[in-house]
């Protein structure tokens, strides 16, 4: 016996693995934001905080 129609299938290109890879290599920037610097009065509250005081 033959196989029915529907289980011949063409071979694949390999389209998918090709698009997930060139994803996979982009930058990200889409996904994780950059960090900005930290300012100085961002700095400051963390010196205070180390050392033990409150506002």
């Amino acid at each position: 016996m033959s196989k029915h129609l529907a289980d011949h299938r063409k071979a694949s290109t390999g389209a998918r693995v090709k698009h997930f890879l060139r994803l996979a290599r982009s930058p990200r920037e889409t996904w994780h934001r950059p960090r900005s610097g930290a300012g100085a009065a961002r700095v400051a509250q963390f010196l205070r905080i180390a050392r033990g005081r409150t506002a």
